[in-house]
């Protein structure tokens, strides 16, 4: 067992000792880090993609999810028009900063060591789960990205396959990605009514695109505890033969699930 583990001034510590690291490191690479804010959009599309802002989740507090709201509008609006040249590396932290009452946030939900909780600019995994998705339909390169340990709500007007967002929590557990390409990038997000929208657009027309899939979806049970598993795959088409070029295996899950299933769902019931 860990220390972090055992007293919670030992994990705090932790916490602070990791956050220095990752302070010290960001120094070292600030140069390399997309810094630039454009307005205007470039001319080629490369993924557009949006998600509810409103779902039921299990039976958490129906306000959390509009301060939720209130906290990635802040969020997006520092993010919004953001261009990577090549080069260049994004990442959320460098651009969100941290979520702090000053910055006007307030309390939403949290996810946090297999357990949902409240604080200052809660839900706004939200806007890492739509940045994520979107690179994988680009050539960007992943350069770090963290999944939740567990699986804290039933699906309930889930899009996106299970196991592909995105974890972030201040300054560490960061989610970025690098333009090795000779063209530049550039991410619009925007808060509608009902949806978190975005959009990566892109200077030059693409050759390829990018098509995410899932596979091996089950539910199991070990250890007297429920598990959800699955992989996500993408495929490289050419645009202008419509042939696959590659396939390759991006994300193997396996999650604790923290809801009821039924027993039929169960692989190995």
């Amino acid at each position: 067992m860990r220390l972090s583990e055992i007293h919670p001034l030992f994990y705090h510590i932790r916490i602070k000792q990791k956050w220095l690291f990752r302070f010290i490191q960001n120094v070292r690479d600030r140069k390399k880090f997309a810094k630039h804010l454009m307005k205007t959009s470039y001319a080629y599309t490369c993924k557009k993609h949006q998600s509810l802002l409103r779902r039921r989740l299990g039976d958490s507090d129906p306000q959390l999810q509009e301060n939720k709201i209130v906290n990635l509008s802040i969020a997006a609006s520092k993010i919004d028009g953001i261009v990577i040249s090549p080069g260049e590396v994004l990442s959320f932290w460098e651009l969100v900063g941290k979520t702090t009452k000053a910055k006007g946030y307030i309390e939403g939900m949290q996810l946090s060591r297999g357990e949902v909780k409240t604080g200052f600019g809660g839900g706004i995994c939200q806007l890492a789960n739509l940045l994520y998705w979107m690179a994988l339909h680009t050539p960007l390169t992943i350069l770090e990205r963290h999944h939740h340990s567990f699986d804290p709500f039933p699906d309930e007007g889930r899009v996106l396959p299970f196991g592909s967002g995105a974890s972030v929590f201040y300054n560490y557990v960061d989610l970025r990605f690098r333009n090795t390409t000779e063209q530049s990038f550039q991410i619009r997000v925007w808060l509608t009514n009902d949806h978190l929208k975005g959009a990566i657009y892109t200077n030059e027309e693409m050759r390829y695109s990018y098509h995410l899939e899932e596979r091996n979806h089950s539910f199991s049970k070990q250890h007297e505890k429920n598990f959800r598993q699955n992989e996500i795959w993408r495929k490289t088409v050419d645009k202008r033969t419509g042939n696959y070029m590659k396939e390759e295996l991006l994300i193997k899950n396996h999650s604790e699930v923290k809801y009821e299933i039924k027993p039929e769902m169960l692989l190995n019931s």
